[in-house]
Order: C-alpha cells, then structure tokens, then sequence
C-alpha cells in the first residue's frame, strides 16, 4: 500500500495538511497547484501553500493556466490515483479517466450542501449547525461526484473560519487516509447526491463582506465569524473602512437608535444597534492600522464620544 503513486492537486493552506498526509503514507509523484501570483506594490511573487511544501519535499509541481488545455504531461506520469483538494479548476475528463483507481476530491462539506468555493464560510455565516468533509469521485460537474465517505462536526458558537477550517482540514485528512486503502481494496459503496437537496456556497464577493445593520443580530454575529480571520466583515464609520472580525450578541435593545448606531460602551466593545437588539463589537481594525480588541482601543479614545455615531 506504501508505494501507491498519487498525483496531488490543490492550492490554499486547507490543502497543506491533506498534502501532508499523503506524503507521509504515499508516493506522490507530482503536485498541481494554480499559477504563482503577484502581490503588493512591489509585485512580489507569492507562490501557493501547496506548491512551498511540495518544494520542500522535492515533488514536482506543475502549474496550468488552464488544465483543460494543458494535461498532457500529467498523462505521462506513472499515477495509481489523482487525489484533489481545493484546486481551484474543473478537471478535464482524460485525466479523471487516467489513473486506475481514479480520481477523488476532498470538500468541507456535508455534500450534497454547500458545493463550492467557500463551504467553510457559508456554514458558519448561513448558520448550519453542523458541517464536516466529504470524499467523493471527481466528475466534470462542479463537486457533484458520488459520495464515498464523509465525517461530520458541530459548528460551536466560538466557531469561525480559522477554527473551523483547521478542524475540517484536520478531518479530511484522516478520512482521506482511511478511505484510500477502502477504495484499492474494493471495499467502498458510493453513494449518488441527491440534486434536490444542493446548495451551493460560492466564493465570498465584496458585497457580503459589508455588514448590514437592518438586519437581525443573528445573522451579523454570524457574518462576522463567517468572514474571521479571512477576508474580514467590514462597515463604515465618519467615512471611513472599519474591518470588524469579532463580536458577541447583547441583551440591550435600543428603540429610539438608529440601525448601526453607536448606544452604549462595553469594557470589551462597542454596542452596536441592529433590526432587533444590538451587536458588541469585540476586535476591530482602522484603515492603516493593526488589529485590536475593541478594550485596547478604548484606552486611546473618549469612548463617549463614540456614542451616535453610526455604522453605515
């Protein structure tokens, strides 16, 4: 089973682990992770978390523009199975046809819920109580493969992505590294997703990551952790870009405050109003400044003088 030769796809840090753990039981002939990208100013080039830890283990990497037009070089590797996590690009049939044991997908999700580029987000910011990962066969059709195995877990309330996405990715290795050895015995019975019960979980734009006031508490303390650490739920106070990243739900109701408006000042945070009750904002960062919690912030402000000052 040790020399089952693998060929491995994916891009972000969810990746790393998964790589890891193949690496560790496997041959893994070659990595395939999107094209370097520029970033900053300077344009310094930044390569991806899955390609540093293929360099770092001597494996190949390969890196297509567009995979659906340039494969043909993986068809000359000697591969037993393509293993795939987080991507990022549809996968052309030849190579889910290529290799004898196929081709399968790692996904942070319960599928047939939640396919897509952000299934950790959307948990936690459309409030499933629960989530978890799933191993499926790679078809053309984005994440709609049939399910060979998956695990679940609770989202806690002390749940945000940073969490969530070490736990999941924790998880998904060791399913992946029990179901392999399933999949070569035979010793698998997929299951095919149920199209009446998709969702889907499409990547964070701008737009959601600006929070609403009108609407209920609920869904902004959810929005918030939903976006924490990454990409950050944002607001904007005396025209300013404020990046809010955590927060915890008050008792308070202030009926003559306007949504977003600034009603009370906690020792931890600031007392925002909301459609039906009022959000506390906990850890906050200023346009050109660091991260803080709320409660160091306050010690260099008149935190009266927040007080009707609205978020917008």
């Amino acid at each position: 089973m040790n020399k089952l030769k693998i060929l491995f796809m994916g891009t972000p840090e969810f990746s790393v682990k998964v790589l890891q753990g193949l690496i560790d039981h496997y041959d893994v002939v070659g990595v395939v992770t999107q094209p370097d990208k520029e970033v900053g100013r300077k344009r310094e080039v930044r390569f991806s978390p899955v390609k540093e830890l293929a360099l770092k283990n001597d494996i190949r990497v390969y890196q297509p523009v567009k995979i659906k037009e340039e494969y043909k070089d993986l068809l000359k590797l000697d591969v037993d199975m393509i293993v795939t996590c987080a991507y990022g690009q549809i996968i052309p049939k030849v190579l889910l046809d290529f290799p004898p044991y196929g081709c399968i997908n790692v996904h942070a999700s319960l599928l047939p819920k939640l396919r897509g580029g952000a299934p950790i987000h959307k948990a936690i910011i459309n409030n499933y109580p629960r989530t978890g990962v799933t191993i499926m066969y790679m078809v053309e059709k984005m994440d709609a493969g049939d399910i060979i195995s998956q695990v679940d877990t609770p989202i806690l309330p002390t749940d945000n992505v940073g969490t969530l996405h070490d736990r999941l990715s924790e998880m998904g290795t060791k399913l992946l590294l029990e179901t392999i050895p399933k999949i070569v015995s035979g010793d698998i019975h997929p299951i095919k997703q149920k199209e009446e019960e998709v969702t889907y979980a499409w990547n964070i734009s701008r737009e959601e990551e600006k929070i609403d006031f009108s609407k209920d508490t609920i869904d902004i303390f959810n929005q918030i952790r939903g976006l924490n650490p990454w990409p950050g739920a944002y607001a904007i106070l005396d025209g300013n870009i404020v990046k809010i990243y955590d927060s915890r739900i008050s008792n308070s109701f202030f009926t003559t405050r306007k949504n977003g408006e600034i009603g009370k000042i906690y020792e931890d945070g600031i007392g925002v109003s909301t459609h039906d009750g009022e959000i506390i904002i906990t850890e906050i960062q200023f346009a050109g400044k660091r991260k803080m919690r709320v409660k160091e912030y306050l010690n260099g402000v008149d935190p009266q003088k927040l007080i009707g000052k609205v978020f917008e």
